[in-house]
């Protein structure tokens, strides 16, 4: 019996002393926001409540915005685990990352189900061991109230700022029931800026030329062909440039001053499109004159007037492109500005071309418009001068606000 109770009791001391150390054992929660983001708002306020609801975790908050530091060692950190650090929130946990916020019932759950899977397995944290290679950079560990007074820690939470009822989600909407309002916002803006830009006198009275060069011939195929080819190739070049502008927002999405320059080049665009409605009765376009008219309109002329087709069709193709390179020039930044809003939102990449495409299709709506109906009445019907100038008009007084809320309230515009 006392052979027994020797071999017992140092076991049973032994587990008293190991306990503890197991219990003090918390999973580490690597939390990188943007302040003035509303969705790492939502998420740092789930995370704050998470934390006082369960001791074993410990969450590190990194502001990246504002924070050069915290900015390049998320950048870092991105390329040594293969993440996507794009946008912000973004939240890792041991070898496992959740990118974006949506609400607690979603995302949050999400979160849950991570920590508890590793309550029960064993977390590789990967982060730790960055962060030891890195000295300067220090996460804030404790959790802040919301409220009016700065935080007492001087970490630069997100929590402490928040004031207010927060966005609702839905809205209930007669007929339709309940609609999600990032589904409808992002959308919305994009139909709205795709529009503005498409009212644009530089590319429409090239498209006319064209079109009153094609009625002239014998063979309707060769009309289409010819028509179709520079509003498609019209389109994908569009498409190129935006998706151009897009990349380079994403890649350079953290650093402080490109979104400052996007929002100054706004404010001086909106100005320029009022400028233009008052100065510009006619609403003709301000950057080719009469002589440059002329000399494209020769252009068109020798190109549809080519006998071998597939000359025809190639001059269409470089006119199309040559074309787009003078639209942008007239477009004063709109293109820029669409894709810096586009880049705030935190959107899988699909999502990011499926709004470029929309906003493509909206461009180029008026302009498949006027080519069908002249194809098919064999009649040129052009788009009143008036419109380009009350989409100046409204374009300048969009895009000044645009440029406003850029510099100063960037969230605003994250759908």
């Amino acid at each position: 019996m006392l052979k027994l109770l020797k071999i017992i009791l140092p076991a049973f001391l032994l587990f008293i002393l190991i306990q503890p150390a197991l219990a003090q054992d918390k999973i580490n929660l690597y939390f990188f926001y943007g302040n003035g983001c509303p969705h790492c708002a939502k998420e740092e306020k789930f995370l704050n409540k998470l934390e006082k609801e369960r001791g074993d975790i410990k969450i590190y908050r990194y502001e990246v915005w504002y924070n050069r530091d915290n900015a390049h060692f998320l950048s870092d950190l991105g390329k040594k685990l293969n993440l996507d650090t794009s946008g912000v929130p973004l939240l890792v946990i041991g070898n496992k990352s959740i990118a974006g916020y949506y609400s607690d019932q979603t995302t949050g759950e999400k979160i849950k189900e991570i920590i508890n899977y590793y309550t029960v397995n064993e977390c590789s944290d990967v982060v730790a061991s960055i962060l030891a290679e890195n000295g300067k950079i220090s996460g804030c560990p404790h959790g802040c109230e919301p409220g009016d007074q700065e935080c007492i820690h001087n970490c630069g939470c997100q929590a402490d700022k928040i004031s207010g009822p927060e966005t609702p989600e839905t809205i209930n909407v007669p007929l339709f029931g309940e609609i999600e309002i990032k589904t409808v916002s992002l959308p919305a803006f994009t139909v709205l800026m795709g529009a503005l830009d498409g009212f644009n006198p530089c590319a429409m009275w090239v498209l006319l030329f064209l079109i009153s060069l094609l009625l002239g011939m014998e063979s309707r195929k060769k009309m289409w062909i010819l028509g179709s080819t520079f509003v498609v190739v019209s389109a994908l070049v569009y498409f190129l440039f935006l998706s151009a502008w897009l990349n380079l927002f994403l890649f350079l999405g953290f650093i402080l001053w490109i979104r400052l320059v996007v929002g100054v080049l706004a404010i001086g665009s909106g100005v320029l499109h009022l400028k233009e409605y008052f100065k510009n009765r006619k609403g003709t376009c301000p950057v080719t004159g009469d002589e440059k008219r002329r000399l494209w309109f020769e252009r068109l002329k020798k190109v549809i007037s080519e006998e071998r087709f597939y000359l025809a069709l190639a001059g269409i193709i470089v006119l199309a492109a040559a074309v787009n390179l003078v639209e942008l020039l007239c477009s004063a930044g709109l293109p820029a500005i669409y894709t810096q809003v586009l880049s705030l939102s935190n959107l899988a990449s699909w999502q990011y071309y499926g709004y470029l495409i929309l906003y493509i299709f909206i461009f180029m709506l008026d302009d498949l418009f006027i080519f069908v109906v002249a194809m098919l009445t064999l009649k040129m019907k052009g788009i009143s001068s008036r419109y380009s100038r009350w989409s100046n008009l409204i374009g300048g007084i969009i895009i000044f606000i645009i440029g406003l809320l850029l510099l100063f309230k960037p969230g605003w515009l994250m759908f």
